[in-house]
Formats: C-alpha cells, sequence, structure tokens
C-alpha cells in the first residue's frame, strides 16, 4: 500500500534526523509525497500532526538522555532543537509533568513516547492501518530472560478521561506508568505498547514476586489524580503472564500480550 511505505518512510526520516534541522517539507520530500499529503496521512492514521510527532518523540529522546548520561541539560536541548533551557523546560514539562532536573533525579522509566509502528490489516485503504509502537527493545529482553514474567497494564476507561480532555488523558498516562515504575524493581523494564497498555518485563521467575507487584499497582485502583479542577479517579487491569521457554517470535508477543489483558477483563 503506497500510503503505507509513505508513513513508513516518513517515520524512519524523522527519527534518523531527531538531532537534525528537520522540516516537515524535507520529510515529506522524502517519502515521495506533498506536505498536505503527509500531514493528513499522518492524522488519519496515527491521529496526531507531524509536529506533535516530532515534539514528543524528540522529548522522550531527551528523557533517556537525562536519565542515561551525566550531560547538561543545556547541551542535551541543544541537540534536540531547543535555543534555551528556558524553552526546553516549559516542553519537556508540558509532556512530562515535571521540570528536566526534577525528572533526572527521580524517575527512570523514558518511554512515554515510543516510536510508531505501521502496518497493513489486509484492507485495501488507510482504516485498515495497524498503528503501534515499536518495542524492538522489550522483545529483545524477553528473549534473553525466558521463563521469566511480564506484568500487562491497560487502564480502566480511558475514553471517558479523554471526553473530559485529553489533556487530562495524557495526565492518566503519566500516572498510570508512575504508579508502575513505582512498583517495579530496579532492574525491571517498563514499556509502552499502546494507547493505554503497558508491559512490565520483571526479568524473574519468581512468581510471588510478580504477584506482589501487580498487586502494589492494582491497590491504587480508585486513586484519583488532579486535572485542573477535576479529581478523576484511575483504576488498571493487570495480567500476568510467563515468557515460554521457546523461541517466541517478534510477531506473537503483542497477541499474547493482548490475549493476557481480555482474560482478566472478562472476570
Amino acid at each position: 500500500m503506497k500510503n503505507l511505505c509513505v508513513l513508513n518512510d516518513a517515520i524512519n526520516y524523522i527519527e534518523d534526523n531527531l538531532c537534525g534541522d528537520l522540516q516537515q517539507g524535507d520529510i515529506a520530500a522524502h517519502s515521495y509525497c506533498s506536505l498536505s499529503g503527509l500531514q493528513k496521512l499522518f492524522r488519519y492514521a496515527f491521529h496526531i500532526s507531524v509536529g506533535d510527532y516530532i515534539t514528543r518523540r524528540r522529548l522522550t529522546c531527551c528523557a533517556k538522555e537525562l536519565v542515561a548520561t551525566d550531560r547538561s541539560v543545556l547541551d542535551i536541548a541543544l541537540d534536540y532543537g531547543y535555543s534555551s533551557p528556558e524553552g526546553f523546560t516549559r516542553a519537556f514539562t508540558r509532556m512530562w509533568g515535571e521540570p528536566p532536573a526534577s525528572f533526572r533525579k527521580k524517575r527512570r522509566f523514558t518511554g512515554l513516547f515510543p516510536k510508531l509502528e505501521s502496518a497493513e490489516n489486509g484492507g485495501t485503504d488507510m482504516s485498515e492501518v495497524i498503528r503501534k509502537y515499536d518495542v524492538t527493545e522489550l522483545y529483545d529482553f524477553l528473549a534473553a530472560n525466558r521463563g521469566t514474567y511480564l506484568i500487562a497494564f491497560d487502564i480502566k476507561g480511558l475514553i471517558p478521561i479523554n471526553n473530559i480532555s485529553t489533556k487530562a488523558g495524557d495526565v492518566a498516562i503519566r500516572e498510570s506508568l508512575r504508579r508502575i515504575e513505582e512498583a517495579a524493581g530496579e532492574n525491571m523494564l517498563l514499556f509502552r505498547i499502546g494507547g493505554d497498555e503497558f508491559a512490565l518485563a520483571t526479568g524473574t521467575a519468581d512468581e510471588k514476586e510478580a504477584d506482589a507487584i501487580a498487586a502494589a499497582v492494582t491497590s491504587r485502583n480508585g486513586e484519583p489524580f488532579q486535572w485542573e479542577s477535576h479529581s478523576i479517579p484511575l483504576s488498571l487491569f493487570s495480567a500476568k503472564m510467563k515468557i515460554a521457554d521457546r523461541s517466541i517470535r517478534y510477531s506473537e508477543l503483542f497477541p499474547e500480550i493482548y490475549n493476557a489483558l481480555e482474560e482478566v477483563k472478562k472476570k
């Protein structure tokens, strides 16, 4: 599908140039598409503008550098196209809910907005495009840690929260990730795998330890978060699954996680 190729070419070009002078016209030219056509495709398939996607990916990468390196906030900001630390701090705080210096001291999870991927779902138009996140790192971790537990989480009722405001929905996602991160062990890896789905790769084969982590998160169900004048209750489903000792295919990973979550929702 031509539109699918355009999207994937554009996403890969963006990823390769996040630290460069990234102009939307150049992205469109690289993808052999008009700028207006690319902008429409992005909004239709991903429900986000090209500019917003670039900003979120840059700030996600900035968060990773804050946690993984001792580089100065200014150097990181300049690398990703911010001309002043003040402008960078404002943008970072809008997305992450706290300024860079505070984030660096307290946080470990940095994958709030992973690279997007698109694939066909057997259809002939853009309504049949699958929108998902790139979780290659998760797959690699699980392949190296077979026989350990993965805990999947899903927000209960994100749509009603988004109906209040999509900004409230963004805060719900941040708060969900914060709760999981606080319950997780130091060497565990947390990933956002969908709009409101998350996966915690525990690296442990101890079922009781995995159960305790899931319980620590779900024990906070109903606890509200604050958005402007709204106090909004937040709850999560959790599903535990053991990664098979056999080799697992990348294409099998998502269905297994989502099936585990669906089984929990039926109870």
